[in-house]
Parts: C-alpha cells; sequence; structure tokens
C-alpha cells in the first residue's frame, strides 16, 4: 500500500524486515523443540543447548536474503541458507523436518495476529464514538428519507445508531474472522508429518502461543483468509456507508452536517467558497479496494491438490494492502465523526420543505381508524399533499373540511414529537454495545 494510506504501525508489521523476523521465530521455536523430537523418536539428541544458543542469536539482514534469493529463486530457502550460516554449524539445524509452507503460513499467522490488534481496537473505537455522538443528537429532529426523498422525521442520534450497531456487527465478525487465521502448521510435505509427528506440531506451536491446523495439507485452507477478507470488505462497506450518508448531507441543498474543515484547509484550488466532502468520498472510493480484495481471497480457495502457490504472489499484495486500508480508513472514519457539524436548524428547516407531508402516513392511519375504506383515505391524503406541493402550501391546510379527525387529532399526527417517541429506547440500546463514557 501507497505511503499515503498507510500508518506506521501496520506499515511496519508488514515490512520485509517484519515478515523476515517472523520466519525466523518460526524456524527458532522449531529448532527449540528438536531435542524432543528427536530424542523422544530414538534418533539422536538433536542441536545441544550451544547450537541452540547460536540459531537464537543468529541474524540476517533483508539485503543479504535478497541476494541469496537472486542465486536461488526461492525467497524462503534464501533465507534459510542466511540464517544457517549465521548460525555457524548449528545452521544444519535451522528447517529441519520443515517445508517452506510450515513457515510461510505459520509466519503469515503471526503477521496476521500482530494486525489484528490496532485494527480491533479501531473498529471498537469507531463504534464508541458513534454511539457518542448517537446520545449527543438523541433529540435532534431531522427528516428520514427512503428513496432520497423526504420520508417521517427521526433523529439524527437514531440515524447514527444505527451506523454504531453496524460497526459493532463489524468489530465482531473482524475479531471471528482474525481468530480464524491465528493459526499455525509444521505438518511437513503435504500435511502428514512424516519427518516430525503431531505432538511436534503442537509443542512448536504452543511456543508460539498459535493453535494448529486441524488438517493443513501442507498449506493452511485459505478459506481462512478469505474469510476475514470478506469480512475486512465488510467492514470498509459499513464505513462506506457512513461516507455516503454524510456526503449526502453535506450537499449544498441539504446542508445538515459538515466534515472537519481545517482552519488552513483548502475546498477547491479554484473556487475558494468550496467545502468538499474530501474525508467521506476518500472512505468511500478506499472501500472499493476492499471488495475487489475479497474478491481475490475468494479465487485463492481453490488450489491444486495438497498444494500450489497460486496464492502466494496474491497474498503479498492483498494481506498487507487490505490491513492496512482498514486500519486507515477506521483511523478516518473515527475523525470524520467526532469532528463532524451537525446544523440542527437547518434539520428542522428542512424537516418542513413538505409543509407537513412528512405526516401524511399518520394521517392516513387516522382516517382508517376513524372507518374510512383504505385506499379512499390513501387517495384523500394523496390528493391534499399533491395540492400542497403544487400551492406551495401545508398540508392540513389542504385538506377536505369535512374529515372525520378533530382539531385535537391533528396536532398530534401534525406533532413531529409523535413519531420520535421511541428514539430513547433506541439509544438506550447502544449501552449495551458502547457503554456511556
Amino acid at each position: 500500500m501507497i505511503a499515503r494510506y498507510t500508518r506506521p504501525e501496520l506499515g511496519a508489521i508488514w515490512s520485509d524486515r517484519a515478515r523476515m523476523e517472523r520466519w525466523r521465530q518460526v524456524e527458532v521455536a522449531a529448532c527449540e523443540e528438536l531435542p524432543w523430537l528427536l530424542q523422544s523418536g530414538g534418533q539422536g539428541p538433536g542441536p545441544s543447548e550451544q547450537e541452540l544458543a547460536a540459531i537464537r542469536a543468529a541474524d540476517f539482514s533483508v539485503e543479504a536474503v535478497a541476494e541469496r534469493e537472486r542465486q536461488t529463486g526461492h525467497d524462503l530457502a534464501a533465507f534459510v541458507d542466511v540464517l544457517g550460516a549465521a548460525a555457524g554449524a548449528a545452521g544444519r539445524w535451522v528447517h529441519y523436518g520443515l517445508t517452506s509452507s510450515d513457515v510461510l503460513d505459520t509466519a503469515l499467522a503471526l503477521q496476521l495476529r500482530a494486525a489484528s490488534e490496532p485494527i480491533l481496537a479501531g473498529a471498537k473505537r469507531l463504534v464508541q464514538v458513534l454511539a457518542e455522538r448517537a446520545r449527543e443528537h438523541a433529540q435532534t429532529l431531522c427528516v428520514g428519507r427512503t428513496h432520497g426523498i423526504h420520508a417521517e422525521p427521526t433523529t439524527f442520534g437514531c440515524k447514527l445508531a444505527g451506523f454504531a450497531f453496524e460497526a459493532h456487527r463489524n468489530a465482531e465478525r473482524l475479531q471471528r474472522a482474525f481468530a480464524g487465521v491465528a493459526i499455525g502448521a509444521i505438518s511437513g510435505p503435504v500435511g502428514t508429518y512424516s519427518a516430525t509427528g503431531p505432538e511436534y506440531e503442537r509443542r512448536v506451536l504452543a511456543r508460539l502461543e498459535l493453535e494448529g491446523e486441524r488438517h493443513s495439507t501442507q498449506v493452511i485452507p485459505r478459506d481462512r483468509h478469505a474469510e476475514l477478507l470478506c469480512a475486512i470488505a465488510l467492514a470498509g462497506a459499513g464505513i462506506e456507508r457512513l461516507g455516503t450518508e454524510i456526503r449526502h448531507l453535506q450537499r449544498t441543498e441539504v446542508s445538515e452536517a459538515l466534515e472537519p474543515f481545517g482552519s488552513l484547509q483548502k475546498g477547491s484550488s479554484a473556487m475558494p467558497h468550496k467545502r468538499n466532502p474530501i474525508g467521506s468520498e476518500q472512505l468511500c472510493g478506499l472501500a472499493r479496494l476492499l471488495r475487489g480484495n475479497a474478491l481475490a481471497a475468494l479465487e485463492d480457495v481453490a488450489l491444486w491438490h495438497e498444494r500450489d502457490i497460486s496464492h502466494s504472489s496474491v497474498e503479498r499484495v492483498i494481506l498487507p494492502d487490505a490491513t492496512i486500508l482498514l486500519d486507515y480508513l477506521q483511523e478516518r472514519a473515527i475523525k470524520l465523526v467526532a469532528g463532524l457539524e451537525v446544523d440542527a436548524q437547518r434539520m428542522a428547516a428542512n424537516l418542513e420543505l413538505t409543509g407537513g407531508g412528512v405526516y401524511s402516513a399518520a394521517l392516513l392511519l387516522a382516517l382508517v381508524r376513524s372507518g374510512m375504506e383504505r385506499d379512499r383515505a390513501y387517495r384523500v391524503v394523496q390528493q391534499a399533499a399533491m395540492q400542497a406541493r403544487e400551492q406551495g402550501r401545508g398540508l392540513r391546510e389542504c385538506l377536505p373540511e369535512e374529515l372525520p379527525l378533530s382539531g385535537a387529532e391533528l396536532d398530534q399526527i401534525f406533532d413531529p414529537g409523535h413519531y420520535v417517541r421511541h428514539v430513547p429506547e433506541i439509544i438506550a440500546r447502544l449501552d449495551a454495545i458502547a457503554p456511556a463514557l
């Protein structure tokens, strides 16, 4: 991922040095269990304590591995050569009984586990900030829109609560999916433990604090990684939905909410009056990349027989990019929501744009309760609403005088508070996912 969208913590996790360091950790853990493996199998003492100390102390450089790879054409084999040489005579034990996927897939699990920590923390912060702003605007009246058209009154807090609950679902999905890829395998060629054994695998993975794959076939099944990429894509889609809402609310004709804008910021290079929704537009654009990565991950599931590497080149791109992008998107969304400027007066004014048309559903139901046949009641209200719009008058003014409704009944129908009376209960449900601070 380009530096523009990479926050330092995630970028460091996916650096060449960090990737190879995870390889080293796996190789060292495997060597540390060799004395048990070989002694329990009656095959000799295995590496001595002095040799293990040399292996633990062995280091590498990315440049040395790259130079060796130019000769071997195999990155992991090049790494094993460099690390083994650094360990001196003890280097003969490095990679004993292992195959490349044992190291690559297990190390990848360590990287993904490291990436999960800031991402899951960010997902929870997004839930919290959405819930806090929802509580803040629990009683801020605004119009609800369906198909982009004014529908019925709601509150801005109620609107934000929906995004908070979606963000919470995404956080839970991400947590499950990251747990699903925190899986290692030390099962050898074609996954049969021909040179080691299941107990050896358990012991090595315990050192790395990883669960083991039940059957790795040499590679860990890629449905796990596809699930993670799909969870990331869903989280991105939720952020995109939030961004889309804010983009619409920021339109000049609406102007109900404005994303943060710095004192020296420029909205347009040519038109100084512009305050463009570039933050929310960015959320929407980058979410598209996450969906593309998810598709690529799904394509990686079907590998040949016990192993091929058609997934490898794809994952070198999509796993760093997807995790880095989601981390970036979450942080941008958090700042956008926290700094969102809400214009309650404009929301109230927009609520009245239809002259009371947003109360038509309650009016229809009142007429049905009075005994009027539903279709006739619908046509009466519809005609009055059309007349009000054409004449620029209020819906209540255009109602036929003979309607079987009292003034008190009409007062309640045209009272926006009646429509949002249950919002406090909806807002209270946020306590279950984001307790009030």
